[in-house]
């Protein structure tokens, strides 16, 4: 018996031939009931050396967002919580990586007094990541990490739109004209 929903099977990008591939489904995305918690967010744009990201797929749970999705570490903000320190002390749960450099990149802000909600923001960090610590790493939330390049990340069959987008951003950073990426205008 099926459960009519859709099942995507995802072959590891860059994972050994030996890693099994990971079953997707939208059970607990499109069927779940559960109550979602709101709020202020951080979220970590973890950049390797060599330009590829490390994504979490999430676990596939019912009271979370997006669940069964790929994305980038972090999680809420705290009460009374500086913001870095919330993309630090999320970064340690997940993975202990320990963060010192953490530049703001972008910021997502979400209204939804319409429906009696508030105001919140999910901010976006560039943090380095060196080939080291990235071997160090230790998953702790989510059922799988992966370092990909932007293409792969962005091309993943389920990626969080929010992180999508500001994924595309960074990743086409030298594209957004008028910004402290993009290329100095040649005067014609």
């Amino acid at each position: 018996m099926t459960s009519g929903f859709t099942c995507i099977l995802l072959a590891p990008a860059c994972a050994p031939s030996t890693t099994k591939a990971l079953l997707l489904t939208a059970a607990n995305f499109l069927a779940s009931r559960a109550p979602l918690r709101t709020g202020h967010a951080v979220a970590a744009l973890l950049v390797l050396e060599d330009g590829r990201y490390i994504m979490q797929l999430r676990d596939d749970v019912p009271n979370i967002w997006y669940p069964g999705h790929w994305g980038l570490f972090g999680g809420g903000v705290d009460d009374r919580e500086e913001e870095v320190a919330a993309l630090r002390r999320e970064l340690r749960e997940e993975l202990e990586l320990e963060v010192k450099d953490a530049r703001l990149f972008a910021i997502i802000n979400y209204d939804l007094q319409p429906i009696g909600l508030d105001c919140y923001f999910r901010r976006y960090y560039e943090v380095p990541v060196t080939t080291a610590a990235w071997s160090r790493v230790v998953l702790h939330e989510g059922s799988d990490v992966r370092a990909l390049t932007g293409d792969e990340a962005l091309s993943l069959p389920r990626i969080s739109p929010y992180d999508a987008f500001a994924l595309f951003l960074h990743h086409n950073r030298h594209r957004l004209k008028g910004s402290i990426y993009a290329a100095p205008v040649r005067p014609a």
